[in-house]
């Protein structure tokens, strides 16, 4: 690759991931509906012409934002398939890593939180095909550790409903905890204390005793 070519293609690789960041803002503020592929061509300071040479559609757009959330999502979240591990601390890392995406990307948390509630009209088809296979094979382990006695019998199914819900609502419903919590954003310490949580009630869930600190 020629040096000029090379540049190029750094160039459009980095023009793609300006606009999808500023679309990853306007349709957690918007929701598709919402959302102006203007509003976001000019944030990222293009016209919308521009904007459309590299993204045809609004449609096409949304579509390649929540590729890149649940590319990112999946990637921190394929813990579970270590079934030989100690679940403890598998499940102590698959925690982790939610309450880590809800605080470095909220903002993609909420696009697709949206995009859930709002019945996957647009990207349902893609979430069965990728999140469901993930599910199954995370449940496998949850089922093969239950009969080999290393946990206890849970329904795994909506045990990881439960994680989900608990780690991402750090990031989709961050505000309500805000005002709750009377702070204009949500602190280190307010995640290191909900993760610790979170680990303690799932850990007990599934009768695992939390790993205790060594004494001072």
């Amino acid at each position: 690759m020629t040096v000029t070519v090379k540049r190029r293609v750094i160039n459009r690789d980095k023009l793609e991931a300006d606009i999808l960041a500023e679309a990853v803002r306007v349709f957690a503020e918007c929701g598709y509906e919402g959302a102006s592929v203007a509003t976001i061509a000019e944030n990222a300071g293009l016209s919308k012409q521009n904007l459309m040479y590299y993204f045809p559609t609004k449609q096409a757009l949304y579509e390649r934002v929540l590729d890149s959330v649940l590319d990112d999502w999946l990637e921190r979240m394929d813990k579970l398939a270590e079934r030989e591990s100690d679940p403890r601390d598998v499940l102590r890392s698959y925690i982790e890593a939610k309450m880590r995406f809800s605080r470095e990307q909220p903002l993609a948390s909420r696009v697709y939180a949206l995009e859930v509630i709002g019945g996957a009209q647009l990207y349902g088809q893609q979430i069965r095909e990728r999140v469901v296979p993930l599910l199954r094979k995370d449940i496998d382990v949850f089922e093969g550790w239950i009969r080999e006695g290393r946990i206890a019998p849970v329904n795994a199914t909506h045990l990881l409903f439960a994680i989900w819900h608990m780690t991402q609502a750090y990031a989709d419903f961050a505000e309500q905890m805000n005002l709750v919590l009377n702070h204009k954003q949500l602190t280190a310490s307010d995640f290191d204390d909900g993760e610790t949580l979170i680990v303690n009630m799932v850990l007990a869930a599934v009768a695992i005793a939390p790993a205790r600190s060594a004494p001072d």
